[in-house]
């Protein structure tokens, strides 16, 4: 997501194409080209210029509700609202990639999840990340948690300091007791959460709920679910994550 100004100005964007498979926009103002992954302008006159871009979730409905109740939804323009595909994304997956890397550790449609801090890229499987959830690691000198939601689909990925300090993070499994029966009622369970090593409780939003750090936040990290083909295109330089858990 990117901001529609530059320079102060506002544009208005258009899809004006294809290319492998990622948006070309165009704005009316100028008539410059604008790349959807990199928000960088790649032809017109403003060429080499770049938007600045806005920090966003891909959440699922349900935990974005849980989340924000009160929350407006974009409702589809009743003119075209026939024209909306309702499965556009298991289709695109079947169509043949125009790009790939042979040799490459993934399959171009991997889906990864990629992160870019001061131009040091790493792609993150998601069938790996789903696995070993909550990921602490290190890019380009920054220590990195990123975190599976509690319906197993949405994702978040946060700088991993506390006070300014690097800290480890653990998902919280434990229930309470029940009632002695070894089943437990739905309200013996306990909320989804995060454990610090400093004893700090955290949600899903990356604030801390319980523990000396009560109130504060995490900072948030620019992460993007692309597929691999895509990422590693306009990412050449690109790791790739190895899952270090053994399950």
């Amino acid at each position: 997501m990117w901001k529609r100004t530059w320079n102060g100005r506002s544009l208005h964007f258009y899809l004006a194409g294809i290319n492998n498979q990622n948006f070309l926009m165009r704005d009316r103002e100028t008539g410059t080209w604008w790349q959807q992954i990199t928000g960088k302008a790649v032809y017109g006159p403003l060429r080499g210029a770049s938007l600045e871009l806005v920090l966003s979730d891909e959440l699922t409905f349900g935990e974005w509700q849980s989340e924000f109740p009160g929350g407006q939804v974009l409702a589809p323009v009743a003119t075209y609202a026939k024209e909306y595909d309702s499965d556009w994304e298991p289709k695109v997956a079947k169509l043949p990639v125009v790009i790939s890397f042979p040799g490459t550790e993934l399959k171009s449609r991997d889906v990864v999840i990629g992160v870019a801090i001061d131009g040091v890229a790493r792609a993150y499987p998601w069938a790996a990340f789903t696995k070993e959830s909550p990921v602490i690691d290190h890019l380009n000198g920054t220590p990195l948690l990123l975190v599976l939601g509690p319906d197993g689909k949405s994702f978040r990925v946060f700088l991993s300091r506390v006070d300014g300090r690097e800290s480890e993070f653990f998902l919280r499994t434990e229930t309470s007791a029940g009632d002695g029966s070894g089943a437990l009622a739905s309200s013996d369970k306990k909320p989804w959460s995060l454990i610090d090593s400093g004893g700090n409780e955290w949600n899903f939003q990356g604030c801390a709920i319980a523990g000396a750090a009560q109130g504060k936040c995490l900072q948030r990290i620019p992460a993007l679910k692309d597929y691999w083909f895509d990422w590693r295109n306009y990412h050449p330089e690109t790791s790739v994550y190895k899952i270090t858990r053994a399950n």
